[in-house]
């Protein structure tokens, strides 16, 4: 690895822990200068800007969410194993140390910049890069009758996001407190009460 590269992935680390500690807004390049142990020019000769920083940690944040294991559809397998076995993955991401630190950063900067919702909505990541086309499969194989894709996959995901994910971020419960294997089940359940095939 070059010197710079070396730099610039120094100051993109030290940036992501003031970020997480202090939020976008209260830290300083100077700041982050001091972290990375580099000089504040050589902070500004890879970012010009505060938010191009945060930009690029959010880029790399997604490339590395990217390499989830895609699971695809078995005509031969329960559909129910195989949604449980989707669901374990995303609650694996959703509630990964990583993740959460991200997600925590993000959020705070999302109250002073409201257009970055938008922009986040528009990566996929998790199950959900392939769960639309899983559930076209398993729709077309006879496993589950669903009119709107899109719809079911979001309502898959948040699901449990809403159980899961949001009390873990905001504090309400711990990994620990949270009978995770109980929640996926349920959550199973009531999905396939809906969209399995009769």
């Amino acid at each position: 690895m070059k010197l710079s590269d070396k730099k610039r992935l120094n100051i993109l680390d030290a940036a992501e822990q003031l970020f997480f500690e202090c939020g976008v807004e209260h830290a300083t390049m100077d700041q982050i200068a001091k972290a990375a142990q580099a000089s504040k020019r050589t902070v500004y000769n890879h970012f010009s800007t505060k938010d191009e920083l945060f930009q690029a940690i959010l880029t790399r944040m997604f490339e590395q969410l990217d390499d989830t294991q895609e699971i695809q559809f078995n005509v031969s397998l329960p559909i129910k194993s195989q949604l449980r076995k989707i669901a374990q993955q995303e609650v694996e991401l959703l509630t990964s140390e990583r993740f959460l630190r991200i997600a925590k950063i993000t959020f705070m900067q999302m109250l002073q910049q409201p257009s970055l919702a938008k922009s986040i909505a528009n990566n996929e990541f998790g199950c959900m890069r392939y769960l639309g086309a899983f559930l076209q499969y398993a729709n077309e194989a006879k496993k589950l009758q669903i009119d709107d894709i899109d719809f079911a996959a979001k309502q898959f995901v948040f699901a449990l996001k809403g159980f899961i994910f949001y009390p873990i971020l905001y504090g309400f419960e711990t990994h620990s407190s949270l009978n995770i294997t109980d929640i996926i089940e349920k959550n199973i359940t009531a999905f396939l009460a809906q969209y399995q095939a009769s």
